[in-house]
């Protein structure tokens, strides 16, 4: 028969194993979704390894910004591959990209950066044509192709303002062309409405309308942070943004 002492040491580890393994099925898959002009490393390193110091998975879904359809379709494929619950983030055009993949039933929760959040039925050129223009989309130059770039110089003026020259750099030479005409197609569900949501707003964003990112935080009932940062804060207050969704994953989490 094992001593008194022995035994209880061996229930209370068995119980903080318990406790452990309940609160590790509770942890959610954050997927994010970054923006027109970027991609899925430069927008978000920063602010990965912030949000897996909490021990949660986190994927990143590199969508190819050739369309609405196939920005959804791989936003779809990375919440498929996550593990349980799933809260999803989506910066600029990644709010529109999230707004019509967030009705999957295992996403909880939906986080908008400096984002575009359309109602059903509305595309995202109407959201911008509601509103007047931010300084920074005059420089916005469309190829024959059919296809928006930002020139290095936007970059640092107007896109990423507050970022390092370095991380301005990185952007301007891994920027993923967006299809000008993806900006014209509607979404046909708006998972804002039956989702709880999150909006981080750029007081000092040049490429989105700072009032209209509070006009669409305030259309989606949304729990709202607003800093004094560019369109990526991601790159210059990567804290600041990790807490955001880390308050969206505490409340859906019933933490």
């Amino acid at each position: 028969m094992k001593p008194l002492h022995k035994t209880l040491l061996a229930m209370t580890a068995a119980g903080l194993m318990t406790g452990f393994s309940v609160h590790a099925e509770k942890l959610h898959t954050i997927v994010l979704v970054h923006g027109a002009f970027a991609d899925g490393t430069s927008s978000w390193e920063q602010v990965i390894p912030v949000l897996q110091s909490r021990h949660y998975e986190v994927i990143t879904a590199q969508i190819p910004l050739t369309s609405l359809k196939d920005d959804v379709a791989v936003t779809e494929r990375a919440i498929a591959r996550a593990k349980g619950d799933v809260i999803l983030v989506g910066h600029s055009w990644g709010g529109t990209v999230i707004t019509q993949a967030g009705s999957d039933p295992r996403v909880k929760g939906l986080v908008y950066i400096n984002a575009f959040a359309p109602s059903a039925g509305q595309s995202t050129a109407e959201l911008v044509d509601s509103f007047p223009a931010a300084s920074g989309s005059a420089k916005i130059v469309k190829g024959a192709d059919g296809f928006l770039t930002l020139p290095a110089s936007a970059i640092a003026s107007d896109f990423a303002q507050d970022a390092t020259p370095e991380a301005q750099n990185i952007v301007a030479i891994t920027q993923v062309p967006i299809r000008a005409a993806s900006f014209n197609e509607k979404v046909t569900k708006a998972a804002w409405q039956q989702k709880p949501s999150w909006f981080l707003v750029g007081s000092n964003d040049r490429m989105i309308n700072p009032d209209l990112e509070r006009a669409m935080a305030k259309k989606i009932r949304a729990h709202v942070t607003e800093l004094p940062v560019s369109h990526v804060p991601m790159l210059y207050d990567p804290k600041n943004v990790a807490r955001t969704i880390f308050k969206a994953v505490n409340i859906t989490s019933g933490n």
